[in-house]
């Protein structure tokens, strides 16, 4: 500054660059010889963790809870827990997602011979299971017994000991048997459960067939190297705590969850909690190749997408931002020299979309509106003006900044709503049935986009797609026009 003047006149920030979002591209079609069902969209959400579809569900209170991630890790993708709840919650929620499919259950439901057939009746059919096996005070496996073995007896008295009733022939098999090895004994045996015991035939665990049977139809499940079904946990900045702990639960990979993560204390603690924890750990967000180039160094991915997002007001409010396509574009440009994942967080209404956002160097995508309608995502179903909705809200809303999600956006949580600046709205969006179908839809739409590029992988995807810009009558010629639709297609909603 000279005189008190500025050195550069105000007006050359008037020389802007252009910046684009998914509305502002399409796709330039090529010869091609892949048909879209043999595409293949296999990626990686971070440098250590595969999926065999390109898709997360957000971090959101209003979308992904252990149910939702047990239902996307068995479709191939991961769903990433929210964190506003207690650290012991967030450690509760990874132990379900982590038992839901596993080979041998740890926590077994047991009977003691010395109980009658009436308690343990009543105890499996609290506990939801058809059968128990039997052990001692040491955990000695004595028998097995199941409603087939009670029923006789409880048609003539109700204080036979489970002794009695039991068979006493057990088929066990040790810890390291495999899925195959176990079913060959059950249809071997005519038996649906078969104890594991330890060398002096105490119990460690059960294998039933009904679990094997789920393993096999969900085989393109993401699941980790002990076979069970992979999830991922959002942990704020400076959450140290939460990070270990979710890590120790099992997480396979961290998302350091903050608006802005381009930010020096955040990238700091991100650094921190990486050098702790042994789980992948993934920092965002960002949207600038400038950002990219501060973490690729210790993140094991990025996540892209400052307000984009269908509840987001990050933009309006803050006035700062930046479209989504060049945004992925940037740091990708950065990223790929590192050999560091990209996920694009946000934006996302199709599955046309979603490909452009791998077009652009995403190697995933991440939606929270797109599942919040879904039978997985938390909250009940309710109808409005004839129609059913879900709630759905932005952890900028007051309502998620309250319930803890307030140093997202680094700002101290208040007693006083008015206290609050939010970043978001809460909103209801469209009731749409099963996340399996929503996900069929998605990827089965990337997968014809890779088909009009003639690609058969994301990374060859990647390399031959090419952008071309569409004016604004080019996007409403993109959409279906002239005519009042009536049947309503899966995977197309008219935007209200």
């Amino acid at each position: 500054m000279a005189n008190g003047h500025p050195e550069e006149p105000f007006s050359e920030k008037l020389r802007v660059p252009e910046a684009l979002t998914f509305d502002d591209v399409l796709l330039r079609p090529k010869e091609s010889r892949v048909e879209p069902d043999d595409a293949d969209v296999t990626t990686r959400v971070s440098r250590d963790v595969p999926l065999s579809v390109p898709v997360l569900s957000a971090a959101m209170d209003t979308v992904t809870e252990s149910e939702m991630a047990i239902a996307m890790a068995r479709q191939g993708g991961l769903g990433v827990l929210h964190r506003n709840m207690s650290v012991d919650g967030v450690v509760a929620e990874i132990e379900r997602v982590k038992r839901a499919d596993e080979l041998i259950i740890r926590d077994v439901v047991t009977a003691s011979p010395n109980q009658t057939v009436r308690q343990v009746d009543e105890m499996m059919a609290e506990r939801g299971v058809s059968g128990a096996p039997v052990v001692d005070g040491d955990d000695e496996v004595l028998g097995i017994i199941s409603g087939t073995d009670i029923r006789p007896y409880l048609e003539v008295g109700e204080r036979d000991e489970v002794r009695e009733a039991m068979t006493d022939e057990v088929i066990t098999a040790p810890e390291d048997v495999t899925a195959r090895e176990a079913l060959e004994l059950m249809y071997e045996h005519k038996i649906e459960r078969v104890p594991i015991v330890d060398d002096e035939n105490r119990l460690i665990g059960l294998v039933t067939m009904q679990g094997i049977l789920q393993r096999r139809e969900y085989d393109q499940a993401a699941r980790d190297d002990d076979g069970r079904l992979r999830v991922g946990v959002a942990v704020g900045p400076f959450e140290e705590e939460r990070a270990a702990a979710a890590d120790e639960a099992g997480a396979d990979v961290l998302f350091i969850d903050c608006a802005h993560a381009h930010n020096r204390n955040v990238i700091e603690s991100a650094r921190d909690i990486k050098a702790a924890v042994e789980a992948d750990v993934v920092v965002g967000n960002i949207g600038t190749r400038e950002a990219a180039a501060d973490v690729v160094e210790f993140a094991d991915g990025v996540k892209v997408g400052i307000g984009p997002g269908s509840i987001c007001t990050t933009r309006v409010v803050t006035g700062a931002g930046m479209p989504q396509i060049t945004a992925v574009a940037q740091v990708a440009d950065v990223a790929a020299q590192h050999d560091v994942p990209v996920i694009a967080d946000g934006g996302i209404r199709y599955s046309g979309d979603a490909i452009k956002a791998i077009a652009a160097g995403a190697d995933a995508v991440m939606l929270g509106s797109y599942f919040a309608g879904t039978d997985e995502a938390p909250g009940r179903v309710v109808t409005m003006n004839g129609k059913k909705y879900k709630q759905y809200r932005g952890m900028g809303s007051v309502g998620a900044m309250r319930s803890g999600g307030g140093d997202r956006y680094l700002k101290d949580v208040e007693e006083d709503d008015e206290d609050y600046v939010p970043e978001g709205v809460e909103a209801a969006t469209p009731y749409k049935g099963t996340l399996e179908s929503e996900l069929h839809q998605l990827v089965g739409g990337m997968k014809s986009g890779m088909g009009y590029v003639g690609a058969s992988t994301i990374p060859e995807f990647k390399k031959r797609s090419e952008f071309v810009r569409v004016s604004p009558a080019g996007q409403t010629e993109g959409h279906p026009h002239d005519v009042i639709i009536t049947d309503e297609a899966p995977n197309y909603r008219p935007e209200e």
